[in-house]
């Protein structure tokens, strides 16, 4: 237990955390004044009457969960802040999508480009969910946006995915903040730090967004977050108390090796490694565009 009554908990030994003393630096207020959020359930507390395995199978078609998932679709639930930082491919996406499923409010996904927004929602309508989910985007007409949201108050929606730029339309927010949102997410959540400053600053405003809708709790997911950008993120989400889950990021059927080549040598070592079994496909990096079209026209 840290200092007015904040810790830091994982439920599961399977569940990797981050080093002990980072806990005490991502322990955030029980009510933050710059949020105005209250203090969450100390731990995830969902009904017995609840069959997160048996929904599981239902929606998915998976008969056990991965580390880390059962924990965090608890806390979401429960209406627990969660961060979530796993690999890719290790299933985070289902740490918000299994409990939006079972809720009976809407969870709206907020992600940065468009094709991953349309990738996830044809997989659940590959799953014969598509009527539960939908997404807003300036690829669709005003018509097709405005019916969407008018499933999404009438309570027929479970998941919405919509942009950042997105909250900055008044008709927008206007229109959702007639529904009832329960979880709002915000998918690579490492954005919120690397492009909040600059590139995309109305990653700096979901916190304002999130209070403004009335949300239960917000869920924030990422592969590629640093300990240092974690902290950043909690902070400027506002999360409260967040359950943590990390399952770390060793991806083992992916292997590294460094070559440091004389700059005359770098051509001829790209070509060695490309002519090998099992080489192609793959992607070769070049410093400038003018590199790039060079080293092609060279292979």
């Amino acid at each position: 237990m840290t200092s007015r009554g904040r810790r830091c908990s994982y439920p599961s030994r399977r569940v990797r955390c981050w080093a002990a003393s980072l806990c005490h630096a991502f322990a955030t207020p029980s009510d933050d004044p710059a949020t105005g959020r209250s203090t969450p359930p100390r731990a995830p507390v969902v009904s017995a009457t609840v069959d997160l395995p048996g929904a599981l199978e239902r929606h998915f078609g998976f008969t056990g969960f991965r580390p880390g998932q059962r924990e965090a679709c608890e806390a979401a639930l429960a209406g627990r802040d969660v961060l979530v930082v796993m690999p890719t491919g290790s299933g985070k996406s289902l740490c918000y999508q299994l409990p939006a499923l079972m809720r009976d409010d809407l969870t709206i996904v907020v992600s940065p480009l468009v094709a991953l927004m349309q990738d996830q929602v044809e997989a659940l309508h590959a799953r014969g969910l598509g009527d539960a989910v939908a997404l807003v985007n300036a690829q669709q007409d005003g018509e097709q946006n405005a019916e969407v949201l008018r499933r999404a108050v009438a309570g027929r929606l479970r998941l919405l995915y919509v942009a950042p730029e997105r909250f900055s339309s008044l008709g927008f927010l206007t229109g959702v903040k007639e529904a009832r949102v329960g979880l709002f997410v915000v998918d690579e959540a490492h954005c919120v730090s690397q492009w909040g400053h600059d590139f995309r600053p109305d990653y700096f405003r979901l916190a304002d967004a999130a209070r403004h809708l009335g949300a239960r709790a917000i869920v924030a997911s990422t592969a590629t977050a640093t300990p240092r950008v974690a902290l950043d993120v909690v902070r400027r989400l506002g999360l409260r108390e967040p359950l943590r889950v990390a399952t770390g990021f060793d991806r083992p059927n992916i292997s590294f090796a460094v070559a440091r080549p004389a700059p005359h040598e770098k051509r001829t070592l790209i070509a060695q490694a490309l002519r090998r079994e099992d080489a192609l496909p793959a992607i070769v990096y070049a410093g400038t565009r003018a590199g790039a079209e060079e080293i092609a026209e060279q292979l």
